[in-house]
This record gives C-alpha cells, structure tokens and sequence, in this order.
C-alpha cells in the first residue's frame, strides 16, 4: 500500500484557511447566499425568474458542498464497499425541489422568495429537465441513486453529460417530429467540471504483441484516435441525512482543438474535423442507429462511458492502495445497468492486463468477483449486438480480448454438455453467421457474479426462456429485485397536498419507511378522512387541467374519470389497444348508447424512437382521434382526449397525482417491470392492466377487488402464438369489428386515406406479436367494470387509498436494500 505524501506546513496552514473560510461560507443562511448571486453574480437591477432560479440553485449547492466534500473523503479511504453505477441513462428531471426538500430547505427557501415577489414553484418551472434518458431505465436509475444516498450507501453514478436530449417532441398535423432538446442551453448550475479526473479513452488503431525479458507476452493497442473524457460531477443529497453522493458525468473533447497546420494551409474542414469526431460522442441522447453510422457512434458511447468510469475507479484505488488489486473486488462493485455498458467486461480486463501487468487469471478473478448485471427486457431484439467487423475496427484490443473470454467459457460449456455442438453454438457469446455478432447481454452474463430481473415475473421468465441455458449453468448467479421508485420525488415533492394529510394521519416516518402505509386501511372507513382524500385528488386534477389546456388546447373537466397512459411509445406497451378502446367510446356515443356511461378524460403521452415507423404512426391515429373527438360537441360531454407533446419527468410530477385509472396494458410477458405504474399506486391511482412485469406483484398487495385485471397471462401468449387467429377474436366481438371498420373506412383520416392501413393490418395479422385483437374485449369488459365501481365515489376513493397503502413494497429503498443486502454486499 502506498504511504499518502503529507502536505508542508505552509500548505496545511492555506488549506486550513481555505477550510475556515468555506465552512463561514457554508455557515450563512440561504437568504445571504442568494443575494449575494443576485447583488454581484447579475451585477444589475433587474433579473428574470431564470437569472433567480440560477443564484438559487447555486446557493442551494454551495449548502450542501462541505457535505459532498465530506463524503468523498470518507469514501475514497476504501473502508467500506464501494459502488459504481454503470448506465447510459440517468432521467434526473428538475433538481430543485429534490435538492431543496432532502436537504430540509423548503421553509427557509419559501421564505426568503417572499422578498423577491415569487414562489418556489414558480422557479422550478423554469428548470430545464435533464436530458440524460428517455425512460424507464434512466428514470429508475436517478430513483436508485436517491435511495443509495439516502440509505447512507456509497455509490457513485456513472453516465454521460449529453449535450442535447433525446429530442423535443412536437406534433405537427398530428404527425411526431423531433427538435433538438437543448437542456444546457442556460447552462447546468447543478454541475461542477473536476479536470483531474479527466481520462483519455483510445479508439480505432491495431494492436501488436511482444515478449518481455521476463517471458510475459504483452499486447499494446497503437495508433488510436484518443478522445479526452471530461468529468462533470453532480451531487446527489440523501433526504436529511449528511451524505451527498455523485453522479459523474463524462463529456467527449478532442485531445487536441484541431491541427494547426492543416488550418494554417487552408484546409479547415479538415482541421476540426477530429475535434467535431470527438465531441459527437456526447453530442446526442441515444442517436437513431437506424444507419451504419449510427449504429457506430452508440458502440462508442457505450465504451466511452464504460472506459472513463473504470479508469476513473482504477485511478482512485492506485492512489489509495497502489498496484495491488487483490484486496479490489472486496471494497468494489459495478452494477451494469441493461446490456449497455456490458462493455465495461473487457475494458477492465484490458486495463488490469496492459496497464497494470496483471495475468489473465488474476484480472479476470477481479472482473468476475465484481460485474454484477441487470437485465432490463424480455426481447430479444432490445439486447445489444455488435457486429465482429465493426469491434474489430473500432476497439480491435476488446475484441480479441472478447475471443479469448470466449474461448474459456465455451471449454466451461463443454464439459458441462459433451458432444453438443448446438448447445455450444446456441450459448456462445460470438453469434455465427454471414454478419458475426457479439452478443453483449452473454458476455454480461458469463462475466458477471450476480444477474438480476427487475419483476418475479421477468426473472422468471428470463431463468426459463431467455437464459435457460445460463440458468442451468450457473443457477446461483439468477435473482429478482422488483424495481421501485423513490417516495420522495413521487409521492412527498410530486403531491405535497397528499403527502401533507398523510403526515397529518401517519406522522412524517412514511417518507423514509414506506411501508408506514399500510395505516391508511384503518382510514377507509373514515368519512372525514374520505372527504380529505377526493379534495386533494381534486386540486390535483385542477393543476393538470391547466397543463392539458396549455400544451393541447383541450378542456379537460375535473369532474370525470381521468384515465391516463404516459410512457415511450411502443407496440408492447399497447397505446394502439387504449385507442381502439377510445374509438369504441366514441362510437357507442355517437350511436346515442350513453345511458350508463362515465365521463371520462383520456390523457395518453410519450415519445417514439425516431426511426419508429409503427409508433409513429400510432401517435398520429391517437392525435386524429383527438381530433375528431373534442371537435363533436355531441360527444364532449362524455369524452375527451388529449396526447400530450413532449412528455417528460416535470410532466408526469403533475400527471400521476392526477390520474384516477392508470392503464398498464402491455402484452404480458413483454414488460421487463415497469416503474410508471408504482407511481401512479403510490399516489392512488387504480391500475387497469394485465398480469405483466411488476403488475403481478402489485395485485398481490393491494388484492383483486383494488385491481382491473384483464387478458391472456405469459404462458397463454405462448399458447396462442403457436396458432393466432386474430380473426377469431374479431368475429367473436362486434365492438371490435366496429371499431376496425371505422378506422378502415377513413374516418380519421379522411384527408389521408389509407394511411392507417398499417396498423390494422398489424392487428389482423396472425404474426402480431402483441395480441391486440386476442385482449381487446377483456380489456373492452375490464372498463365497463371500471366505469361502473366509479360511479360509486366512496367505494373508489376506498380503492384508491387501498393503493397508496399498498405501495411500500415498491419504494426504491425497498430495493437499493435488497441490493445492498443480496448483491453487493455493502
């Protein structure tokens, strides 16, 4: 171990001054810190709410920075496990109300706004959302950082700083069109650049070998095209605690600005263009990898992100510990969250080999105690596949390095199944074929200690499907931790009205211990405590009211049945089937069959992949729908819809208070978990939905009188697929044969016939993956039933608190614990 360099005396005297000053620093109010951002960082008279947002959100952080000091000191003394959070997403959303509520701010903050005339809300609105995800998987990450910090654990995110979003959402004629998600354009006062940390990461070049006077053959990578890695640190504040974590960030920047001469001699295209080359690697959000090249530029990402991180956690261990890894997987651990930084395997064999001289068992012995791995889908199409050709000529050491992983764990396969070459090809991590591939999700799987589904049914189904062979292998490896998501954010901030009256019920104990809850099924009785609760859902439907008129110029009525589906547009997810539902309504309204009918809002949001050509076209259909619905003052009275643009985190702060019946209708076995669906549990919203990913485990708390179920299960998909007949389904419900006739006959798109020919004949298809035909009169039935417990507001209200108080099981601290406790050990 290396013997830590103590300071000079004149130094210890400057930094003990230095320490002085920025404890006084820390030591004044709010108050005094913002006016001083406002009276010297302006520098002027008058400001806009986004100038005071900044000097509030610079004062906020400088609060809680000798905390963050603090914990990174006591953190990198390696005294207790460590934690790297891998994931090419981190959906943060708005910082402020976070920040402000876990470091207990929020009456001093509201305070001191009263002397500028303005409410903390009003500020929070004009934060940008953070553009590091597009949906669950980046969602459920920044919940996962909340609760690790909140649970005092220490765990460091590791991502990268886009510079734009995934895109902006705009409807134009109905149609989706993406615009540059500009989320830094006012800079990101939540960030702090650290340049020591900075890394170089290689790309492209060739390898070659020699022999050392000692015998050892050693591999170096020549030529490469090396990209500077910036960090950007952010803090994370656990919820009233002194722990603040980080999340660090990675930019790409050339090594060099451009080449001079080249300049000088007038070639200037090409004197920037390695700069340019360099710096798209952060540019975008997920690029579209429709093209060749895009699907290059996501590869580099991957690797960029998983080669700064480990040289970064590498460097911090040398200067503890020096060279000596065997003491490394004890107080490390790196969670690879999904099959994207699955890359991160061989990186770190490459460092611990070619860096640091370590033999191919001894740095394979640290890979494989510390890679723990969690699977986030059940299609196969989502997890990564990279072509040989490609590795080959962009990071030609990891693929040999790939090979070789390879090679040692077929000869495990082997011996484990003489004789079968089928089962040799079928688990190998190089996919044979015309195109070589490498199959990311097995060599996350072969190298990894630990392999998690995110739902009991997924991990099921994973350990019997997906990875069977993997499971037979190594059963010890496969566990579940069902996802959950953080109470404060989405419950506590998101809905103060109701996390207000449960305080008032509860006491304060709920926000860290979620399983407080399960008290309010003493209160479903409680007349008083009823009249409180539909008051709070009433205001709550009020604020989303406002936003709905604003972002859709539709009238949502308060007094209806807000019925809401907001997540990323996918086939799986089956938006299609909610608007057939819809066109159903409509129908039955117009023929006048509105005697027992609810009224209902149906609120629908999300954005498709660019290169989506089927979800795209759904959007379109919900948005001509729209139209034709709020445009008939014959059907307004008993229904609207709106899709809302653009849907994000800030959206859906509003939309879950809100929302009455939360519709999660994937096709089941297609859903990984979901985490939409807690949210809108957790603030008393019933789910309408199929048993699927983390919904099974829902209606196992709150019980099937709280629940609409409806569909096929996992195993009658299967069944079905063997022989689907959609027609079947379709004869056998007349509601469905209308609503198809009407969509096929031009209705809602009488100035663009045809064009939604696509989906019915994705739908009538015996190939439809999805089933929409097979569930849609279970689904049409479901609803009817729905309708008719609403029209009872005490019997619904009595559901809806039912859910609140069922929802502990799925709080992110629920999880983080199980991950601590099961996986890494900390």
């Amino acid at each position: 171990m290396t013997t830590p360099v103590k300071p000079s005396g004149k130094s210890q005297s400057k930094s003990k001054k230095v320490t002085t000053s920025l404890s006084k620093l820390e030591d004044s109010s709010l108050a005094q810190r913002v006016q001083r951002h406002v009276n010297h960082g302006l520098g002027r008279d008058k400001y806009d709410k986004q100038e005071l947002f900044q000097a509030l959100a610079l004062s906020v952080k400088e609060k809680m920075l000798q905390r963050w000091r603090t914990t990174r000191q006591a953190d990198s003394q390696f005294e207790r496990k460590q934690v790297a959070y891998l994931s090419l997403e981190f959906l943060m959303g708005r910082a402020m109300g976070n920040a402000v509520m876990n470091l207990d701010l929020l009456q001093e903050t509201q305070e001191l706004l009263k002397a500028y005339a303005v409410e903390l809300e009003e500020l929070e609105q004009v934060e940008h959302d953070a553009g590091l995800g597009n949906g669950g998987l980046g969602r459920l990450a920044a919940c996962f950082l909340d609760s690790c910090a909140s649970l005092d654990l220490s765990v460091t995110g590791y991502g990268i700083r886009y510079e734009y979003g995934m895109f902006a959402q705009k409807l134009v004629d109905g149609f989706q069109v993406e615009r540059p998600d500009r989320w830094l354009r006012e800079g990101n006062p939540w960030e702090v650049r650290v340049s020591e940390h900075n890394v170089i990461v290689p790309f492209f070049g060739h390898t070659s070998s020699y022999v050392d006077p000692n015998g050892r053959r050693n591999v170096v990578w020549l030529d490469t095209q090396d990209v500077l890695a910036v960090a950007y640190d952010m803090p994370v504040p656990g919820y009233k605690n002194d722990r603040v974590n980080t999340l660090r960030l990675w930019k790409s920047e050339a090594t060099d600005d451009f080449d001079l001469e080249e300049f000088n001699q007038g070639d200037y295209t090409e004197a920037v263009a390695r700069k340019n080359m360099a710096e798209q690697i952060t540019m975008v959000l997920y690029p579209n990898d429709a093209s060749e090249n895009g699907k290059e530029l996501r590869l580099r990402q991957q690797y960029f992100l998983s080669s700064a991180s480990l040289q970064d956690l590498l460097n911090n261990w040398v200067r503890q510990h020096g060279t000596d890894f065997s003491d490394f997987a004890k107080f490390n651990v790196m969670q690879l969250n999904d099959t994207h930084p699955s890359i991160a395997i061989p990186e770190l064999m490459r460092l611990l080999i070619d860096e640091y001289f370590l033999e191919w068992d001894q740095a394979w012995q640290v890979v494989s105690q510390t890679m723990a791995y969690t699977n986030h889908t059940l299609l196969p199409e989502a997890l990564e596949r990279w072509s040989v050709r490609m590795l080959e000529h962009m990071l030609p050491r990891i693929l040999e390095i790939i090979f070789e992983i390879n090679a040692r764990y077929l000869d495990l396969v082997a011996h484990q199944w003489p004789g079968d070459e089928q089962k040799l090809a079928a688990m190998s991590i190089i996919e044979e074929g015309n195109e070589p591939h490498v199959r990311m999700a097995y060599l996350a799987i072969v190298a990894s200690f630990s392999v998690n589904g995110v739902a009991g049914l997924h991990s099921k189904l994973l350990t019997s499907g997906l990875f069977k062979d993997f499971y037979q292998l190594w059963p010890h490896k496969f566990n579940n931790k069902t996802n959950g998501v953080t109470p404060r954010r989405w419950l506590a901030n998101c809905n103060p009205q109701l996390a207000s009256l449960l305080t008032k019920r509860l006491g304060n104990d709920w926000v860290t211990d979620l399983s407080h809850l399960n008290a309010l099924n003493a209160f479903t009785d409680d007349k008083g405590f009823i009249k409180e609760w539909q008051q709070v859902k009433q205001n709550n439907k009020a604020v989303l009211q406002q936003l709905i008129k604003a972002e859709c110029d539709v009238d949502f009525d308060t007094n209806m049945l807000f019925d809401v589906q907001v997540k990323r547009i996918h086939e799986y997810k089956r938006q299609l089937l909610n608007i057939l539902h819809v066109i159903h309504l409509y129908h039955q309204i117009q023929q006048g069959n509105t005697s027992n009918m609810v009224p209902r809002c149906v609120l629908i949001g999300g954005k498709a992949a660019p290169g989506y050509a089927m979800a795209k076209l759904i959007i379109k259909l919900a948005s001509n729908v729209a139209h034709m619905v709020n445009s008939d003052p014959s059907v307004t009275p008993f229904l609207r819809v709106a899709f809302l643009p653009n849907y994000n985190v800030s959206a859906m702060e509003k939309i879950c208070p809100a929302t009455d019946l939360s519709e999660q209708i994937s096709t089941a076995g297609k859903e990984a978990s979901g985490t939409g669906n807690m949210k809108f549990m957790m603030n008393g919203a019933v789910t309408i939905g199929t048993l699927d990913g983390a919904n099974v485990e829902m209606l196992e708390e709150v019980g099937e009188d709280n629940f609409f179920l409806f569909g096929l299960t996992a195993e009658q998909v299967m069944q079905q697929r063997q022989d689907y007949r959609p027609q079947h389904f379709i004869d056998a419900s007349p509601a469905l044969n209308e609503v198809l006739t009407l969509i096929d006959s031009g209705h809602f798109s009488l100035l663009e016939p045809g064009i939604f020919s696509p989906l019915i004949t994705a739908i009538t298809s015996c190939d439809d993956p999805w089933m929409t035909a097979a569930d849609f009169e279970s689904y049409r039935l479901s609803q009817e039933h729905v309708a008719k417990v609403y029209k009872n507001q005490t019997a619904w209200t009595q559901m809806s608190i039912r859910n609140t108080a069922a929802s502990g099981r799925f709080s992110s601290d629920v999880t983080i614990a199980k991950y601590r406790d099961e996986i890494w050990k900390a």
